[in-house]
């Protein structure tokens, strides 16, 4: 294997990160351009992608029994670059709505893939360490992104979308550097074989994950002024010391697994668990901040964890399926995390974000403690059979 084949396959997974936060910098400034569209339609250039991406999946992982995966990977590029840069020539909402559409349907043409490949060419210590360079890049790349955007955004509301160019450096080292390989084949015994139940499990997990983890993007700024520790400047600050933990626990995943070994699970929880605890009644914004890094440490590990438990219960055949279930399982936990809190929060007559933390303190530190009781008596099973 070439030298360049691991950055190559990572850099995928940048791409994919970008899908809708890329732009966020530039939204005040379309809502200027566009002073008729409702703040729904503004925010709805943010969140379109989520949209395709989850039929588009699936749609990648049913093409790879009838195309190589690097082509797939290179046609997915090429709607990126397309759907990504084509806004900005345009003056009609709708139709920059529409592009962002198929900027969305790129993404879900890549995410699986961008995980599958780790699959296909590492094993053992090395894909375990492989998905946690993905996860870590793609924190990596969001963060380079909303700054380079950032930038971009004070000539204009038009010129951000030129971020989406990356996709175009990619598509070279894609073509460079990925390995032809081959179409996935699929014997009639094996497309009849079930996905193991398993799988939709992690998956279920994967979107409770999520759900907890974009509380912090989504009612950040709203929770500072409630508690009065702060506004929407330094909320951004905030948010991104979850990518930072993010990162970290990331690139040390392998350590991180080896050290907690098959309680690795209801650790990254408890952390979680501990940080909405945290917020749910400080009034310092040191906690707040520390609380947010606790968040990223738990997400972090989860996410390629999750994916790595999930690829076990699977044949190779399946593979490119499992990935597509749990990706798909991530966006659908974002897209409901903020109606699935606020709708608590109405129920308990409650809209305080410290509520809602709490919320998610009590559920997940619950989990935890189901989690580990199983753990443990699994492990002593086998002594009081003999």
């Amino acid at each position: 294997m070439n030298k360049m084949l691991k950055p190559t396959i990572i850099s995928i997974s940048m791409a994919t990160v970008m899908a809708g936060a890329a732009i966020s910098p530039a939204l005040g400034l379309i809502a200027q351009a566009f002073p008729d569209a409702s703040p729904t339609v503004i925010k709805l250039i943010l969140t379109a992608p989520s949209i395709m991406i989850i039929p588009f999946s699936f749609l990648s992982s049913y093409l790879t029994s009838k195309l190589r995966k690097r082509t797939i990977i290179m046609i997915g590029l090429i709607i990126y670059v397309i759907g990504g840069i084509i806004p900005q020539f345009l003056s009609q909402i709708e139709f920059i709505l529409f592009f962002r559409l198929l900027l969305g349907a790129g993404v879900g043409l890549l995410m699986p893939l961008s995980m599958s490949l780790i699959n296909d060419y590492y094993s053992g210590k090395e894909r375990t360490q492989m998905m946690g360079y993905n996860s870590a890049f793609s924190n990596f790349g969001g963060i380079v992104t909303m700054l380079l955007a950032g930038w971009l955004a004070t000539f204009g509301w038009r010129v951000p979308f030129n971020v989406y160019l990356l996709g175009f450096v990619i598509f070279i080292l894609i073509f460079f550097f990925l390995p032809k390989g081959e179409i996935q084949e699929q014997s009639t015994a094996k497309t009849k074989t079930k996905m193991p139940l398993a799988v939709y499990g992690y998956a279920l997990a994967m979107g409770g994950v999520m759900l907890a983890y974009y509380s912090i993007a989504t009612n950040m700024a709203l929770y500072l002024e409630q508690t009065k520790l702060g506004g929407a400047t330094i909320a951004g600050t905030v948010v991104a010391f979850t990518t930072v933990g993010g990162m970290t626990t990331s690139l040390l995943l392998v350590r991180i697994e080896s050290v907690f070994q098959k309680f690795v699970i209801p650790v990254m929880l408890f952390s979680m668990g501990l940080a909405f605890l945290l917020l749910s009644f400080t009034s310092h914004l040191s906690v707040v901040i520390i609380s947010v890094c606790l968040v990223g440490f738990g997400q972090g590990s989860l996410f390629p964890i999750i994916v790595i438990k999930a690829l076990d219960h699977v044949t190779m055949q399946q593979a490119d399926r499992a990935v597509a279930i749990t990706s798909s399982f991530t966006f659908l936990g974002q897209f409901l995390s903020p109606i699935v809190l606020d709708g608590i929060g109405k129920i308990a007559n409650n809209t305080a974000i410290r509520f809602q933390y709490g919320t998610l303190a009590v559920i997940i530190l619950t989990i935890v403690l189901i989690i580990m009781w199983q753990t443990i008596r699994k492990s002593k099973q086998p002594l009081t059979t003999n």
